[in-house]
């Protein structure tokens, strides 16, 4: 074998390992569930100009037009050009290479191994073949059509480790289960809610810490084996309080976390039109989220969220209950009076069984963080927590990264990042705080809302109304929910020079550069993950 020819080789199997890296990368993105990564693969990936290049150089290499080592030569161009570009990506989320990842890629390189064996075994009985093409053409073609179809090895490779993955998981989660078991006294607080739960969690974390030693499931770890991985990495027998935020994508997600950590106090924070791809009705987010209230046991706790309807309209009867909200006080047990909004923050009263009125000071700007306080309030006040330890400690509260978090640059202009997973009522709320911003000009930068389902369009066209009612301008980011963001805000009224549709945050981050004066301020809302234009 040539020099020439081992070159080629390297430069092709190089690229089928960035290729596959990619698709590892997505997998990972969309939670290494099958079904999400072929929803993301049918709307993105499948027939993408990335893909169709390599089908393209299939077809190159199969002519017989050119000089055979002309078409290998400009093949393997293409890929060294395409491994370039695949360097040079920047991600939002950097692959994580976790032992799962490094399963997965060892069972593709056995399976991308064994189809260039089969090749290579295969032409040696069909001499026919080489009568056409050399063994340099036909191993790259088998290396090329690996990569076009690198998502079906991928989806493959899964199926392969299923029974691997779900021996580990339990393993794992009987070792979470045993040390919860050898902690009796502990207090588990479930938190869920289709938006708010992050939130909440920190500030019922920083509120309980003034008088219990207090573990919370760090990040956005609130899947099974987010919980599972906090406790057996994290939970020390000193620990008093677990509080325990716990997501779902579909039903039964609540009650998997439940029946491994067994809370006996649970908040609901909200139920909205969150994952309808996999939910499909309102309903169904209901039923899961409650899940956690259904789970507590008959001396529990539960507190819920009244402003929300779904939250509002279900009956609890195997548990006590105190309800809270902001705007629909009518039955709320914990409401919230006297909120005035300054530059430092925001100051409210919370009003609650027996006569409470605690006035409290917070850092925190808008009715969503408001909310979120109230549940936590309410649970410090069942917990016992003293009230002057309650005051001190909201008072003490931080902004959460990346929800309504808000900064001001050295040039004057406020930046509010609410970036982490927008929803209908979050990005209304997110936009009633942009426009109470009357020093300078109000620009919002966001791509949208997804995970949506049938009423995609309808509530980001929504949106996109709302933006027009008290923003002067719109930067519309990426091609996902283009169309129905500006839609909506033409409908809303809102100056066709002030709607800036972009292809990037990047592109955006360009264009405040030649606007932004100071006294502006630039609400940042939503920021796609990056399997989604």
């Amino acid at each position: 074998m040539s020099a020439f020819t081992i070159t080629i080789y390297v430069i092709c199997g190089i690229y089928m390992l960035l290729n596959f890296k990619h698709d590892i990368h997505m997998l990972q993105q969309n939670s290494y569930r099958p079904e999400r990564y072929w929803r993301y693969l049918r709307k993105n990936d499948l027939t993408s100009p990335w893909r169709m290049v390599d089908v393209a150089m299939l077809l190159f290499l199969l002519s017989t037009l050119l000089n055979p080592v002309l078409r290998v030569l400009l093949i393997a161009l293409v890929c060294v050009a395409k491994c370039f570009i695949i360097s040079r990506r920047k991600f939002k989320k950097p692959l994580v290479f976790t032992s799962r990842v490094k399963r997965i890629y060892g069972v593709i390189g056995v399976i991308s191994a064994g189809a260039v064996l089969a090749e290579a075994l295969t032409l040696g009985v069909r001499k026919d073949v080489l009568a056409y093409y050399s063994g340099v053409d036909v191993t790259l073609g088998t290396l090329l059509l690996i990569c076009i179809f690198s998502w079906a090895v991928v989806m493959l490779a899964i199926l392969i480790l299923s029974p691997v993955e779900k021996s580990i998981n339990a393993r794992y989660r009987n070792e979470a289960v045993s040390i919860l078991s050898s902690m009796p006294d502990l207090t588990v607080v479930g938190i869920t809610g289709s938006y708010g739960k992050t939130s909440t969690k920190h500030y019922l974390h920083r509120i309980l810490s003034e008088s219990y030693d207090v573990l919370m499931t760090p990040g956005s770890y609130n899947t099974p084996m987010g919980v599972i991985r906090t406790v057996r990495e994290m939970m020390k027998p000193y620990y008093k309080v677990f509080i325990c935020e716990m997501g779902a994508k579909q039903k039964g997600d609540i009650k998997e976390i439940c029946d491994m950590v067994h809370p006996s106090i649970g908040i609901v924070t909200a139920v909205g039109p969150m994952h309808l791809e996999t939910f499909k009705s309102i309903e169904n987010v209901q039923s899961t989220k409650f899940e956690l209230i259904d789970a507590l046991p008959a001396e529990g706790f539960a507190v819920v969220n009244d402003d929300f309807e779904y939250c509002a309209n279900r009956s609890v009867n195997n548990v006590g209950i105190v309800r809270y909200a902001v705007s629909n006080t009518g039955a709320a047990d914990y409401r919230a009076e006297d909120i005035r909004y300054s530059p430092r923050g925001t100051t409210f009263t919370v009003v609650g069984p027996d006569n409470l009125r605690l006035p409290l000071n917070t850092k925190l700007v808008g009715e969503c963080n408001i909310s979120n306080l109230l549940a936590a309030v309410a649970v410090a006040i069942h917990l016992k927590v003293p009230h002057d330890k309650i005051q001190y400690a909201v008072a003490s509260i931080e902004q959460v990264e990346h929800r309504l978090n808000i900064k001001r640059t050295p040039g004057g202009v406020t930046i509010i990042d609410d970036a982490f997973n927008s929803n209908p009522s979050g990005s209304r709320m997110a936009v009633d705080v942009l426009s109470g911003f009357t020093d300078g000009r109000r620009v919002i930068v966001t791509p949208g809302m997804i995970e949506l389902g049938d009423r995609q369009f309808e509530l980001n066209k929504e949106l996109g109304r709302h933006i027009a009612s008290g923003v002067d301008t719109a930067i519309i980011v990426g091609e996902y929910n283009r169309e129905a963001l500006v839609a909506g805000a033409r409908e809303g009224g809102m100056d066709e020079s002030g709607i800036i549709p972009v292809a990037s945050f990047g592109e955006a981050q360009q264009v405040l550069s030649t606007m932004l004066k100071a006294g502006d301020t630039v609400l940042y809302e939503n920021d796609l993950p990056d399997s989604f234009k």
